[in-house]
């Protein structure tokens, strides 16, 4: 089994700035989440964006979808931010023939108590038993793209 992942930023990759009090996107976590959780398959990090996701543009949405399209992988992890995940699932489930996995976290993966690990590890499982399409891991759930919105007021993911 393979599995690419693909980079795009967002909370899972935060940093706290102490001294400025505000949180940017600093280096993908994703390499230390698949360490530390002693995976055993084979796979290859691709940090494609470094943003968080309400900076991300249409322009951005069509890269990441041109770049799944066009790379031999059949399966996909794309760590992503939270607010606008729902949106670019959308855009990539033009992508056919292709397992894509969005996920990230709703607090970041340096932190002690977060969900990053528990989210990764559902993406991870989900690429690798779902069928071609478009789904994001949240909230130890699996959604299918197109019936998922965050509930920013309960800060989860729950269907359409």
């Amino acid at each position: 089994m393979f599995i690419r992942f693909v980079t795009a930023g967002g909370t899972i990759d935060k940093i706290y700035f102490d001294d400025l009090s505000q949180y940017e996107v600093g280096e993908s976590q994703i390499q230390h989440i698949l360490h530390e959780g002693l995976v055993d398959f084979d796979y290859e990090i691709v940090p494609l964006l470094h943003k968080d996701s309400l900076e991300m543009t249409d322009e951005d949405r069509v890269a990441l979808r041109d770049y799944i399209a066009g790379d031999e992988a059949e399966r996909f992890v794309v760590t992503h931010g939270t607010d606008t995940m729902p949106a670019t699932a959308e855009v990539l489930s033009a992508v056919e023939g292709k397992t894509i996995v969005l996920t990230g976290a709703l607090t970041p993966a340096r932190f002690k108590a977060t969900d990053a690990m528990f989210n990764v590890g559902m993406a991870v499982a989900a690429a690798q038993i779902a069928p071609p399409g478009v789904y994001i891991a949240m909230n130890g759930q699996v959604f299918e793209a197109g019936h998922v919105r965050k509930n920013r007021a309960e800060n989860k993911f729950e269907l359409t």
